[in-house]
Formats: C-alpha cells, structure tokens, sequence
C-alpha cells in the first residue's frame, strides 16, 4: 500500500438547502430523527419540508441559525428547481408536468404566497373548542360501549364491541393530529395529549409514530424512504416493493400477498396492531426511555382486565380485548390507505417538488357529514400533506383555494366516492399480490 494509504478518508460534507443556504448537518443529531437524511447531500430544496413540520417550533430556527452555513449560488438554487420538475415515471398520473424551471418558479411564488395567507387568516392556530368537543366524543364513546358490554343481551354487547372498536380507531385519528401539533399549538403538551391518548386508547406510541409518520409526510410515495410502503411481510401496496425485497414465486410470501386484498381486513390489520402493541412501540418507548407511554399502555390492559375480569374472566376479557382491538385497528388502517397505497409511487433517487408530492402522490375522499366525521377531516389528504400542521378541521375550508391553486398550475386535484376509493385500494392489493405469486424474474 502506497503512503499515506491507512490515512481515513474524510466523510464527504452533508448539507440542506434551506430559504436560499446550505446548512451543514454533517455532525447535526436531529432531534427529529433520521428524516433529515432524505434531503441532506442531494442538492434538493428542503424549505417546504422544513416549514411545515416547524411551523410551531422556535427551537428549530434556533438549531438551525447555529449550523455552519453558507450562501446557495444561483446555479445550486437552479439545480434545486430542476429537481422539482415532474419527470417520467411520475407523470404516469395525468398531471401537466412542471417542464421547465420557469413554471417551477411561478409554482414556489404563488405556494409560499398563499401559505402566507393562510397564516394571517389564522388557519393555522388551534381552537380549544374543538378539542374539547374531540376529547369529549372519544371518553363517551368508551364509557358508553363498556357499559353495553357488561350488558346480558348477546346485541347490545356485539353493539358495545363495536363502539368500543370505532372509539379506539378514532384515538388513533386524535392523536395524529397531536403528533403534528395541531391540537393546542404547544408543541410539549400536544405530545403529552398524543402519548396519553395512543397509550391508553390504542396501546401504542406516540414517539414511535412521530418518528415513522415525518418520514411518510417528507417523501410519500417515494421508493425506500416512505415507511408506509416498507409493510413487507404483511402487506405490499406496489410491486416495485416486492420486485426489490425479491419475493419468490411459490413462497409462503408469495402465497400470503396473492391473498392480501381478501386478507387485509380482518386478518392482516389485526397482526400489524398486535405486532405494534405487543412488541415494536413498547420496545421503542423502553429503548427512547419515554416511559410515561409505558406507563399508560400498563393502565391500558390493567384498566380493562380490572373491568370485564370480574364478570366475564381472564379469558373473556381477553376475548373482548381481541374483539375491540380487531376492529379499532381495522378501522384505522384501512381508512388511512384509501388516502395514497393505490397512487403512483417516486423513484428512490426522485426528489419532487412539495406540492407535486401532494398532486400525484395523494387523494381526497369525497366530503360529506358522514365522512368528514368517520375520516376525522383527514379525507381532505390533499391539503392535509401540504399543510401538516394546520388543524385538520380547516382543510376542508381551504380546498377549494387549493383546487384552484393545483388548476393554474396543471396539477391534479384528485378527489373520489369513498367506496371507489375503497375498490382502488383493495384492487390494487390484489393486482400487486398476483404480481407478487406471479412474476419470474425481478
């Protein structure tokens, strides 16, 4: 080996593009976890993403005014442009693509106009009001359907079942919006109101899904970075998916995913909660030490055996457990993947412009009372990706400025009937799961 040939090579730099500088994260521990790796060192633009998941925080503008920086010259800055045109394979949506720099320019005004706007209106402040009315919903529904389930009639229990299933589900619609600080606005009480309400309401943990679910809103869709397209065993929502984790043909894999669109409920929601509950977030609230979330989770199970115990035993209870939980995660997940798994996914190396992401990578469901009630407001996906930190109430507000945002600049503002959204969902679980049992060669 020729001299100098043991000397380490030096790491190569780490940089985010942020309102027009380079910020260098090289040795930067984000208090926000690994996100900060999707954009750092790629040239890509960051300020949509950072703007809207610190909307609240002042810490991180304290952060970030405390790294190295450095000026963007305007051939970074045009690089940065072209990274958000829309190009082949995610045109394969019948978006107008953003061809020239020109009309990525004229999109980056008039969002950061209007989000402006949207700001000095108040769309962004938290009305306690509506919490309240929220939380309120949620402890009656609880008390209501334990009630009916201590009940002697065989319907009033499958009722309160039932109930008791659909206000869990509805915990984990709750506590989504107290993962991205849009309940009170106060960042450190919106946590504690997250971890409360996911631990006792669905066993699980708001710092696992805080970590997991930034991920998702950075880059949905996009190939080995949206955690929600990395469900494998269980589950593949695209068959790029299966293609890279090269599934056999003839497999138990291959097996199981042929009949994934007929499992997905109930069979397949149930294992991902039990998984979750039993193991994965109890796991990481031990290893992050937040154990005010283990805490809860213990008043959970203990809270339960204490009240069907002792009229129905250890393993009826633990029956109405499963029975509950079953339906409180069938609920919730199944609702959440008619938002995005049937949609066109980004390549790994793809990075698209923040409201691109939104166009093609996302739907609405229809609004109705009853939907806009049952989806807790997040039918309005759309708005919901563009502005994650805006009380989701409001988004239904806001669309139809965001319709004629996506309009003038030819993007598509996809809204569809929920039960045909339902369809696509579970059409697209059977084609990928025939591709999966199907394909010889990846």
């Amino acid at each position: 080996m020729g001299k100098g040939g043991n000397a380490s090579v030096a790491a190569p730099k780490k940089e985010v593009l942020i309102e027009g500088k380079f910020y260098d994260v090289t040795d930067f521990k984000h208090p926000g976890g690994s996100i900060i790796k999707f954009l750092s060192g790629s040239g890509a633009d960051a300020t949509a993403s950072y703007r809207e998941f610190h909307v609240r925080s002042k810490k991180a503008d304290k952060f970030l005014k405390a790294l190295p920086s450095r000026e963007a010259s305007a051939e970074e800055i045009k690089l940065a442009n072209e990274f958000s045109k829309l190009n082949p394979p995610s045109a394969e949506k019948a978006a107008a693509p953003l061809t020239d720099l020109a009309k990525v320019e004229a999109l980056n005004k008039d969002f950061e106009a209007f989000r402006e706007q949207l700001i000095q209106e108040g769309f962004f402040k938290p009305n306690i009001p509506h919490v309240v009315k929220r939380v309120t919903e949620v402890a009656a529904m609880f008390v209501v359907a334990s009630w009916m389930m201590l009940q002697t009639n065989a319907l009033v229990v499958a009722l309160g079942i039932a109930i008791h299933g659909i206000a869990q589900g509805r915990c984990g619609w709750l506590m989504h919006e107290g993962g991205h600080y849009s309940l009170t606005g106060n960042i450190s009480i919106d946590r504690r109101l997250q971890e409360l309400i996911y631990g006792l309401g669905c066993g699980m943990s708001g710092a696992w899904w805080r970590n997991q679910h930034n991920k998702h809103h950075a880059t949905p869709q996009k190939l080995q970075h949206d955690v929600d397209l990395e469900t494998l065993p269980l589950l593949a929502f695209h068959s790029a998916v299966t293609d890279r984790n090269k599934v056999k043909p003839g497999s138990l894999q291959a097996m199981w995913l042929k009949y994934q669109a007929f499992l997905f409920f109930p069979v397949t929601s149930l294992l991902v909660g039990l998984g979750w509950t039993t193991f994965l977030h109890p796991r990481h609230s031990f290893r992050t030490k937040h154990f005010f979330e283990l805490f809860c989770m213990a008043v959970r199970y203990a809270g339960y055996t204490a009240l069907f115990a002792p009229k129905f035993g250890v393993a009826g209870a633990a029956a109405l457990y499963l029975a509950t939980f079953a339906m409180g995660c069938n609920y919730i997940f199944i609702n959440f993947s008619v938002s995005h798994t049937h949609l066109p996914v980004s390549g790994a190396s793809e990075y698209l412009h923040w409201v691109v992401y939104s166009a093609i990578h996302t739907t609405n469901i229809k609004s109705s009372m009853l939907c806009d009630w049952w989806m807790s407001f997040l039918n309005f996906q759309i708005e919901h990706h563009l502005f994650p930190s805006m009380p989701q109430f409001r988004h239904k507000i806001i669309s139809p400025r965001v319709k004629a945002l996506f309009e003038k600049h030819g993007l598509v503002y996809d809204v569809r009937p929920y039960w045909g959204a339902m369809a696509d969902t579970f059409h697209n679980l059977n084609d990928v799961g025939t591709h999966a049992s199907h394909a010889k060669a990846h």
